[in-house]
């Protein structure tokens, strides 16, 4: 999930704090016989969709999709409201369990998906999407951020994606390249450190999960596995310990000293680096406007962070926001048909132009990123295999408790060592799995 804003958008899932699963719900899902339409066809078609920092860009984009749809469906208005984020999870607990409260299409975090699964809220759209001409474009690493149990919730509307952004200016002064491998990256900015001791080589920070899980996927590892319907940690494993302890070493006093850096977030890593305090950082395509804004300006320029071999792209976390039916909607099909407009490649490239989200389908993100280089990286990235947290309401408790930062930050200022870490960490997870 992301929320726009000044560097805001860098702490992708961490917005899940306090949204736990509602109540499950006991409405059924929608169907109708083979070959008919589900539902009325006719009548008010009621969409929430999430209100922006700077929202008239987006009301102005969705205005040309209802406009549109209400063109090619006499009898049906679409209803539109915006919904403030930090406030939805009341509005969606209310709504999975009072129909009359109930829209029918709705915008929502993919990192919230797990809960809203758990309380029956949405609709299982895994065979008409299967028969939907775009849907043959979808990335699928990006598509499983819509899954849970093998089922698909919602359509993929944006994705989030991060790289390694890096000070071109600096880079050419020190005569450096931008880093092929981890191992790589780790020399370069302790070199950078070193030439300049007022700048962090690369800002990173404690409290930056998802600047740190690519270390962790790029070894192999994970955050925890699934066996049937129960989790199990994994971040104890030989792999996960390796990338946890390749990450936590760049929060040493030779890079990024951990007096600061064990407290940074995302936010504040993105930060230092826009305002010229770092070398490289870890930053989203969602932070360009806030790096822009910063001193760098110009002299910045972005690459895939590398995995641990030439070659190679560490997998980045999948953040980004779904379209999906409720499930009590009278309105199934006209419902799927409006998100699969939204969806669809029109709209895609449409919110890209007004809003910056970086699409979901392979031929449009191709398309875009021709015309911009500067997304180029982060398409290749997305390309290349993403990854995401594991698909359980359990770990919404998990990132709230900041089990994993905890960890990186006992590694980093010695507090602990890596296999004392990653064991307390495991079995603060397995207890919120229900281990």
């Amino acid at each position: 999930m992301r929320i726009r804003g000044v560097l805001a958008a860098a702490a992708v899932g961490a917005l899940v704090v306090g949204c736990g699963p509602p109540q499950a719900n006991t409405q059924p899902q929608p169907s109708a016989a083979a070959g008919q339409p589900v539902g009325d066809m006719t009548g008010e078609l009621r969409v929430w969709l999430f209100q922006e920092a700077s929202n008239a860009p987006k009301e102005a984009t969705i205005a040309d999709a209802k406009k549109e749809f209400e063109a090619a469906h006499p009898g049906v208005t679409v209803t539109l409201e915006y919904l403030p984020v930090d406030g939805r999870a009341n509005r969606f607990n209310g709504a999975f369990n009072d129909k009359n409260s109930s829209p029918d299409v709705a915008e929502f975090g993919n990192t919230d998906l797990a809960g809203y699964a758990a309380s029956n809220g949405f609709a299982d759209l895994t065979t008409d999407l299967a028969a939907w001409p775009d849907g043959k474009e979808l990335i699928p690493s990006v598509l499983d951020t819509a899954k849970v149990a093998g089922k698909t919730y919602g359509i993929p509307w944006f994705t989030g994606t991060r790289a390694l952004y890096y000070r071109t200016d600096v880079f050419k002064e020190l005569n450096l390249q931008p880093p092929k491998t981890l191992a790589e990256l780790a020399d370069t900015a302790r070199r950078i450190h070193a030439a300049k001791p007022d700048l962090y080589g690369i800002s990173v920070g404690g409290k930056y999960t998802y600047g740190a899980l690519p270390f962790v996927w790029a070894n192999g590892g994970d955050v925890a596995k699934q066996d049937g319907d129960k989790w199990s940690s994994t971040i104890n494993s030989t792999q996960a310990k390796a990338g946890l302890k390749q990450y936590a070493d760049l929060i040493k006093d030779d890079n990024c000293p951990p007096a600061a850096c064990a407290q940074f977030t995302g936010t504040q890593s993105v930060a230092a680096f826009a305002g010229g305090k770092a070398g490289m950082t870890i930053g989203g395509d969602f932070n360009r406007k806030a790096v822009d804004a910063g001193t760098v300006k110009g002299n910045y320029a972005v690459v895939p962070l590398p995995g641990t071999e030439v070659g190679k792209i560490a997998p980045a976390f999948a953040g980004g926001n779904l379209l999906g039916v409720f499930r009590g909607s009278k309105h199934y099909t006209l419902s799927l048909q409006f998100i699969q407009l939204l969806a669809g490649k029109k709209y895609q490239q449409k919110m890209y132009g007004s809003m910056g989200n970086l699409p979901t389908l392979k031929d449009v993100q191709q398309q875009i990123a021709g015309n911009d280089k500067f997304l180029e990286p982060f398409v290749q990235t997305v390309q290349a295999g993403t990854k995401f947290v594991p698909t359980t309401p359990a770990w919404t408790k998990i990132d709230a408790q900041g089990v994993i930062p905890t960890a990186i930050q006992q590694v980093a200022t010695g507090a602990k060592n890596v296999d004392a870490a990653t064991e307390a960490a495991a079995g603060e997870m397995n207890k919120a799995f229900g281990g």
